[in-house]
């Protein structure tokens, strides 16, 4: 049995395609008008879940999805005025009923220019495949800084602003709903996969504290998401991609809070430091063009640790690990996500083996403070025998760190192995209270 991989669904898809007011009621009012930029009917997803290996988790569409483009008001990290934009998935053709309305944030990415308002991204494919054929609506931020957003940088990580991005673009689907004639039941889900399952459950943290009365959430499942980040910044062992996520990470707290260093060089090498404060998101690189240009560290064979500390000073990562009042670290304590009890119910999905984000330091950690608190709505699911069986050598993962097989299996195993499994959960999960 084939399962989904991105780059074959992104191939596949990219085949098939020639209300609620708020405190502010600026917050979530469309900028556009809503445009529907096309129509995938059930034969053209059942085709590209069927080329992708897709269709053996998400099943054959019941639904056509109409793809929206949204631009919507949202705020910044000061509550300051400016806009994001997203795509909304709407079930159509036979199925008329209302529907329930998910709102799901997107993992990492680098490259500003991406918009999830385009029928041939692969997470956009697979998000209509998985859920808006099944019967949901679905939106989806692509976040303060990308795309169609004039916010002058991405607040990565930054759980507030986050939130902010998830909640008025459910405002605006509700406001687009009304254009294009379309029915939502009232019912709202929360989901989100890696930097989106952060995104997801700051969400369904503030809509729960906040927006109780105006959003009504059944359900949140948080995917991979990295919700310990204080604990996070204490490993001594660098996680895959640190080349890109810690910068990403140290500079837009900087940016957002102007105290995580006093100095860039105390923090980057050279000649990185020369650069890294505007190089993400970028305009025209991708993950791999960053890394193939030399502005990032990791040429073939080079490992994490390796890459981590070709880009960072020596003094500062032992500084991170150490000192309670290292900058970074303080910013990672506001933007944890401990400590909150949900009224919904909630699922946590991961995979053991995700070597990106560790579930040993945030899933479990997570789960674990739910516990603390006795919480009895809140499950935790390890997707990592799935993804054994299917990808591993044998049916195993490999465990020879010198061998191409280890090196491939762990290097598409958050950003291509993972997702799918976890969202089949996350759909099982919101089945029950649809």
């Amino acid at each position: 049995m084939r399962y989904f991989k991105l780059a074959s669904v992104a191939s596949a898809a990219a085949l098939l395609v020639a209300c609620g007011g708020s405190s502010d009621p600026a917050r979530g009012s469309l900028i556009e008008t809503p445009t529907v930029l096309t129509t995938l009917t059930t034969a053209q997803i059942d085709a590209g879940t069927a080329v992708s290996g897709l269709q053996a988790l998400s099943g054959k569409a019941k639904c056509d999805v109409k793809v929206v483009a949204l631009n919507y008001a949202t705020v910044g990290v000061s509550a300051e005025s400016t806009n994001a934009s997203g795509v909304l998935l709407l079930p159509s053709g036979t199925c008329t009923e209302s529907a329930p309305l998910l709102a799901y944030a997107r993992g990492t990415e680098v490259l500003k220019t991406r918009t999830l308002a385009n029928p041939t991204d692969g997470e956009t494919f697979s998000l209509a495949a998985m859920f808006a054929a099944q019967g949901y609506a679905v939106v989806a931020t692509d976040y303060l800084g990308f795309a169609k957003s004039t916010y002058g940088y991405h607040p990565y990580l930054h759980a507030d602003s986050e939130a902010s991005a998830v909640v008025d673009s459910i405002r605006a689907a509700r406001n687009a709903g009304s254009t294009l004639a379309f029915n939502y039941s009232g019912k709202v889900m929360l989901s989100g996969y890696s930097q989106g399952g952060h995104s997801s459950m700051a969400a369904h943290r503030a809509i729960e504290r906040d927006n109780a009365t105006e959003i009504s959430v059944v359900a949140g499942a948080h995917l991979a998401g990295p919700y310990n980040l204080s604990g996070s910044l204490k490993l001594p062992v660098a996680i895959a991609g640190v080349q890109f996520f810690v910068p990403f990470i140290v500079t837009s707290w900087q940016k957002a809070y102007g105290n995580v260093y006093s100095d860039v060089k105390t923090v980057f090498k050279s000649p990185y430091s020369d650069y890294i404060e505007t190089l993400l998101p970028n305009p025209t690189l991708t993950y791999t063009t960053l890394v193939t240009s030399g502005k990032l560290p990791g040429a073939l064979g080079e490992t994490p640790t390796q890459a981590r500390d070709a880009i960072f000073q020596a003094a500062w990562l032992t500084d991170t690990q150490t000192n309670v009042n290292n900058g970074a670290y303080l910013a990672a304590k506001k933007n944890d996500l401990l400590g909150w009890s949900p009224k919904a119910k909630v699922m946590l999905c991961g995979g053991a083996g995700d070597p990106t984000v560790p579930p040993a330091i945030h899933q479990a950690v997570m789960k674990a403070d739910f516990d603390s608190r006795s919480l009895t709505n809140v499950s935790s699911v390890d997707v990592d025998a799935a993804i054994q069986a299917t990808f591993g050598t044998g049916g195993k993962a490999p465990t020879d760190p010198t061998s191409a097989a280890f090196a491939t299996y762990y290097g598409n195993y958050h950003g291509t192995y993972e997702p799918p499994f976890c969202y089949a959960q996350a759909k099982a999960l919101f089945d029950t209270v649809k």
